[in-house]
């Protein structure tokens, strides 16, 4: 095996840039996802504390459509009925065949609303985990709603979920492997072609694999430091 490994190198013949740079490709797809994500967990997870029907009812909705469908068919929905949507749309100003969704960009939407419906519940557990006193006590002071948000709820709120976004951020990091499936040459599709390219897959997926657990090891240790930093002042027992 041993001497394979040129075939990793960054010299002629090797394919280790292409490696890298697919590497890049999937910490990118993962963090804009992931970032996107939070958006629509956020306004999930309120939608899911209103006292109104409607929004915990649409809250309710996207959670339990985007945690129940398989990631996979998600991507696939997302990708061939936009595709669709937008060939019919190139149609009626003269366009002719197919017009496909940019893959990275359709990675991006499709796992931001999938990591949004788990990212919803997380919030949703830290903000039911604060001390009801925390709100009395803000109310006390006569601070303004914005200012209870910033100063009282948020800091509050991303102590309790910064454990469970981290385990978000885990399974956002296996899905964007599933965007190979639409033609995005990421980490594990650059694999594919490597491996069916030299005839090596054990050597290419073992290296994809080492990448995958240098990015999941790089940013577990951000999360640690994360939550260790919103956990200052605060004695556990």
């Amino acid at each position: 095996m041993f001497d394979k490994l040129p075939l990793l190198g960054f010299g002629a013949g090797g394919w280790g840039a292409l490696l890298v740079e697919a590497a890049g490709i999937t910490l990118a797809l993962s963090v804009l996802g992931f970032a996107l994500g939070a958006v629509f967990g956020g306004l999930a997870a309120a939608g899911k504390l209103s006292p109104k029907k409607v929004p915990r009812g649409l809250a309710s909705f996207y959670g339990t459509v985007f945690r129940g469908v398989p990631d996979l068919l998600s991507i696939y929905l997302f990708y061939y009925g936009g595709s669709v949507a937008l060939t019919s749309i190139a149609r009626l100003f003269g366009a002719e065949g197919f017009v496909g969704l940019p893959t990275f960009a359709t990675g991006v939407v499709t796992i931001g609303f999938i990591s949004g419906a788990y990212q919803s519940e997380v919030y949703r557990g830290a903000y039911l985990a604060i001390d009801k006193g925390q709100f009395d006590a803000a109310k006390a002071l006569a601070l303004t709603r914005m200012q209870m948000l910033r100063l009282v709820i948020v800091p509050q709120l991303l102590r309790h979920a910064i454990p469970g976004l981290g385990n978000v951020w885990q399974l956002v990091l296996k899905d964007s492997a599933l965007i190979s499936v639409i033609g995005l040459v990421e980490l594990m599709r650059q694999a594919q072609i490597g491996a069916g390219s030299t005839r090596e897959p054990f050597l290419f997926y073992l290296a994809a694999a080492a990448l995958y657990y240098a990015i999941a090891g790089v940013t577990d240790l951000f999360f640690s430091r994360a939550e260790a930093n919103a956990s200052r002042g605060i004695v556990h027992r």
